[in-house]
């Protein structure tokens, strides 16, 4: 059974407040972006990637592949609007009718391989498996009226990479934009089907702001 990845590197980075979304920022030495391809093309070096860009950025990024000598087989789209038009330009370009599919936060280097194995592996067998981790601070609920304790043994941290069968996801990316949909299991859900939880790893962090870009450069030194 084929394997895809969707790298969703498509967004402007405000929050980095650097020059470039973060996407194309320094990590150890190497964009951000090539070393999530290379934790993937760990998992599997004949895994078909494409990653979704801002249109703004797909000539920047074809000059610093030339300029870094990037050897990585990759297929370039244009993102949309919103994270589910990004998704849904990155599955009409994959020519596969069959197999699985990881769409991947461009800016989560630090995904363990033991997660990218576990969620194809999980979705191979059940047709879909999304990563999370539990909480480890307290939560609570904010209202008009304040805030109040939640349980949190009933929450879930939710990571990428999300697996799902190609076909099975192409169907649910038929559906409208919807405001809801804030990952990509949200819109599977929409359409009916259970979403499989799997274990993620905690240092598996969303690089979003500058801390979290120097607890990556701490993290992936160890």
């Amino acid at each position: 059974m084929s394997e895809n990845l969707i790298i969703v590197a498509a967004g402007s980075g405000k929050r980095m407040g650097a020059a470039l979304p973060k996407q194309f920022l320094q990590l150890a030495g190497k964009p951000i972006l090539v070393h999530t391809m290379e934790k993937f093309l760990k998992h599997n070096s004949e895994i078909k990637i494409t990653v979704v860009l801002n249109e703004e950025y797909v000539q920047f990024w074809d000059e610093l592949s030339r300029t870094l000598n990037l050897k990585i087989v990759h297929h370039v789209v244009s993102g949309g609007a919103e994270r589910f038009h990004s998704v849904k330009n990155g599955l009409d370009s994959i020519l596969a009718n069959d197999g699985v599919v990881a769409i991947h936060d461009a800016v989560r280097p630090l995904v363990s391989l033991k997660t990218i194995e576990t969620c194809f592996n999980i979705a191979r067998e059940r047709g879909n498996a999304v990563p999370v981790i539990h909480p480890a601070d307290s939560l609570r609920i904010a209202s008009e009226n304040g805030s109040s304790a939640v349980e949190r043994s009933k929450y879930r941290l939710v990571q990428t990479p999300q697996c799902f069968e190609i076909n099975v996801l192409r169907r649910a990316f038929e559906q409208p934009y919807q405001s809801s949909f804030t990952d990509d299991a949200s819109v599977l859900e929409a359409m009916g089907e259970r979403i499989n939880l799997v274990e993620g790893n905690r240092e598996n962090i969303k690089i979003t702001d500058p801390s979290d870009l120097r607890m990556a450069e701490a993290l992936i030194q160890d």
